[in-house]
Order: C-alpha cells, then sequence, then structure tokens
C-alpha cells in the first residue's frame, strides 16, 4: 500500500468555530513536505459556518473541501435552513457528503439519497457516498444484502460513477473503537466494488492513529473517512504517515 493513492477525508461533523482553522496550519505545512503527498488526498468537511473561511485559507493548497450533507433541491426554493450543492459549490466545496448514518438515523431515506446524489453530480460536484449495516444487521447475516440495497436505491439510475467515492461505513463501528476484522473487510469492501461497478471504496468507522497499522494492511482499500480523529491536527497527520510506513 506504501505507493498507493488514497483519500484521507476529514469528517468534522459538529465541531469547531473559526479558531479551529488554526488547525490547518500544522497540516498544510506537514503535506508540503511529506515525501508521498502525490499519493495523499485531503479533503476537510467541516460544518457549513466554516465552508468560505477554511476553502480561502487553503486556496493554495492541493487540500480540497467538502461539505457534510446537502438539501436534495438543485435550484433555488422556499426550504428554510436548507442549503443546496449549487450554494456549496459557491463558496468553495468539491465534494459533498451524502448517506451518513447519523443522517439516515434522522430519516434520510435511500431515495432521498438518491436525489441528493443526482443534485450534487448536476452541480459539478464530486459526491463521498455513505453506506453500511447495523450491529443488529450485522447479527442476522444481512451485511451484503443492506449494502446492496443502499448500493441499487442509492445509485439509481446514475450511470457515470467517476465523481463518486463510496465510504463503507458500519454503523456499529461509529464511534465505538470497534473495526471489522481485516478478513471480513477485504471480503465486504470487494462485495461493494463488485456491485457498485466503482473502484474508489474508502473505509469509515473510529479510525485513528492506533488501528490505522491493521487497516492499511487491507489492499483493496482506498482511503479514510476519518470522524474525531481528524479534529487534531496531530492525529489525523499521524493516520497518513502511518498509513505509508
Amino acid at each position: 500500500m506504501t505507493n498507493k493513492y488514497m483519500y484521507f477525508i476529514a469528517n468534522w461533523k459538529m465541531f469547531g468555530g473559526l479558531n479551529s482553522l488554526n488547525s490547518l496550519n500544522t497540516v498544510t505545512k506537514f503535506f508540503e513536505k511529506f515525501k508521498k503527498s502525490k499519493f495523499v488526498k485531503i479533503i476537510y468537511c467541516p460544518p457549513n459556518t466554516l465552508l468560505e473561511s477554511m476553502s480561502k485559507k487553503l486556496k493554495k493548497s492541493r487540500i480540497d473541501v467538502g461539505a457534510q450533507n446537502c438539501h436534495e433541491q438543485e435550484n433555488y426554493g422556499a426550504f428554510t435552513g436548507s442549503i443546496n450543492p449549487m450554494m456549496l459549490k459557491s463558496v468553495g466545496a468539491k465534494y459533498i457528503i451524502i448517506g451518513h448514518s447519523e443522517n439516515r438515523k434522522m430519516g434520510e431515506t435511500d431515495n432521498l439519497i438518491n436525489q441528493k446524489i443526482n443534485s450534487t453530480l448536476k452541480a459539478k460536484l464530486k459526491v463521498i457516498f455513505c453506506i453500511g449495516e447495523t450491529l443488529k444487521q450485522k447479527r442476522k447475516k444481512m451485511t451484503k444484502k443492506i449494502l446492496d440495497t443502499q448500493i441499487k436505491l442509492g445509485l439509481k439510475k446514475i450511470k457515470n460513477k467517476k465523481d463518486i467515492l463510496i465510504a463503507y461505513e458500519p454503523v456499529w463501528s461509529i464511534g465505538t473503537g470497534l473495526v471489522p476484522k481485516n478478513n471480513d473487510l477485504l471480503e465486504t469492501v470487494s462485495f461493494i466494488k463488485k456491485k457498485s461497478k466503482n473502484s474508489k471504496v474508502l473505509y469509515g468507522g473510529s479510525v485513528n492513529s492506533n488501528n490505522i497499522n491493521e487497516l492499511k494492511l487491507v489492499n483493496n482499500i482506498d482511503g479514510f473517512l476519518i470522524g474525531g480523529a481528524s479534529q487534531n491536527s496531530k492525529k489525523f497527520i499521524d493516520i497518513i504517515k502511518k498509513t505509508y510506513n
């Protein structure tokens, strides 16, 4: 995996104020000097309140910025409190996370996720499409069935998938410290690639600097979607460095 092109996506979730942007200085300095930076793609997904400021701060770097979600409407409309892909693009977003389990839990359906993906692609933005099973579904050995359904419905009628990254995030792993066994993860990622006809699949779910040495051994993974650990610049850098050591 040493010389493989990998994505490292920082999902800050509902954390961060303007002062948080100072932590980016450490990451940009590291990235400028990192010998294997040509194999690395870093994407920060902060709260919408920081998108424009972060985009301006990272303008001269090779680090991109993405949003954490969007409204499904591609044009302007009477949707109080909502922001569509076109608006996110106007403040510097190049990617949008869609289908995260935390949003699915709040009521997002596969059909709604499909609409959001379509709107995002029409805005000429790239998609980080999240899929994953719950612990109950895993225990019932329904993982592949659930993932297959999420892929089929989420990507329904979408022919061009070159601007879609799929992030496999087992719901039971997010924030728990638990991660799938390497053999299981290898098999699941291969299944996702086959079903989605998509060559880029990332892993997310309790990724940190302690377990990255194990996770990087799963050679069909194309990167990581990182939550809590990405909010700390040192921990985020450690994950990147250890991936290539």
